[in-house]
């Protein structure tokens, strides 16, 4: 009996080691990392959007787990954020692309201007209230006009984004819309949120061609220099309350490879009440990042917290990109 289990336990050792062997490597593994690494991307979306939502990605980044965020740039409270960043160059900040205005009563327009993008406005001269209504109305190159104004103005205010990433999806509505969010990502050799790996928690929102079409254009970016992910997690935004437990339970089922996890951190204002109803979700997307329970997680598991402009580097030591 002890042969036996001994025997069956070399060959469960064996199966094992063959099935690593064959398996294709993570993209955090093409990058560098060690096979069975977990790397983690903790972003932080909407800074700029408002106030409160700097204060809260400041302090997400200062005082939790938060390593990366993206800036709306249509929006009023930009500055704001580009005086934190110029303050504290290391810190990881892309450009939130933003072909929405979501808000009832608190609006933007585009970058490029009315009669640069007519298409993007709706007919008060705001952008669009959500994606299907860009698509219905805009055409493919309105929309990289917009993506190449927003990225030129924080590069105009003094700020080299580590990256480019989509406001509500929008970009990736319809294939068009997304060729031209890669074409200006690769061209400009900016990362863009590119995933092609294991996609766990995508494959539980997106559908099967969905799932296939996003491995297609991320192989692209890969094949042209640009770093990829291997999944994204975006479901905190549901999350009512007890995130900080949320992203504890999440981080210990996570798989090897680079995981982007989403928050909007937000810090309680008089005027953030005003301008969304997901004020209440914001402010626990905070509170779930800065928990200590979370970084102590992130320590005892050994996970491996990055940034978009460590990606970048190391996809360029990995190799030149295909012409």
């Amino acid at each position: 009996m002890r042969l036996r289990f001994a025997s069956l336990c070399l060959l469960a050792v064996l199966l094992t080691a063959a099935w690593t062997a064959g398996a294709e490597p993570t993209y955090a593994e093409r990058l560098g990392w060690p096979a069975d690494a977990r790397v983690v991307l903790f972003h932080s979306d909407d800074a700029g959007m408002s106030h409160a939502s700097n204060l809260g990605t400041i302090r997400a980044i200062e005082e939790g787990v938060v390593t990366s965020a993206s800036i709306m740039m249509p929006c009023p409270w930009v500055p704001e954020f580009v005086k934190y960043v110029k303050e504290h160059p290391e810190v990881d900040a892309g450009v939130h692309l933003t072909m929405n205005s979501e808000w009832d009563l608190y609006r933007w327009g585009p970058v490029a201007g009315k009669p640069a993008v007519p298409g993007l406005c709706d007919p008060d001269g705001y952008l669009w209230d959500n994606g299907k209504q860009v698509v219905e109305n805009a055409t493919p190159d309105e929309v990289e006009r917009e993506i190449r104004a927003q990225i030129e103005k924080l590069e105009g205010m003094g700020i080299k984004p580590t990256h480019i990433d989509s406001h509500m999806g929008t970009l990736f509505a319809t294939p068009e819309f997304a060729e031209r969010y890669y074409k200006v990502g690769i061209e400009k050799q900016i990362p863009v949120l590119a995933m092609a790996g294991h996609l766990t928690h995508v494959m539980q929102e997106q559908d099967t061609e969905t799932i296939d079409a996003i491995k297609q254009l991320a192989e692209m970016a890969w094949d042209k220099g640009l770093p990829v992910l291997d999944d994204l997690h975006t479901a905190s935004y549901d999350w009512q309350e007890g995130k900080g437990e949320k992203f504890v339970e999440m981080l210990s089922s996570l798989k090897p490879g680079i995981t982007m996890i989403i928050v909007h951190a937000t810090d309680p204002t008089d005027e953030i009440p005003l301008i969304t109803p997901s004020a209440p979700k914001r402010y626990e997307d905070t509170k779930g990042v800065v928990d200590p329970a979370v970084r102590k997680a992130i320590e005892e598991k050994g996970i491996i917290m990055t940034t978009w402009r460590e990606l970048k580097q190391r996809r360029d030591k990995v190799g030149e990109a295909k012409p």
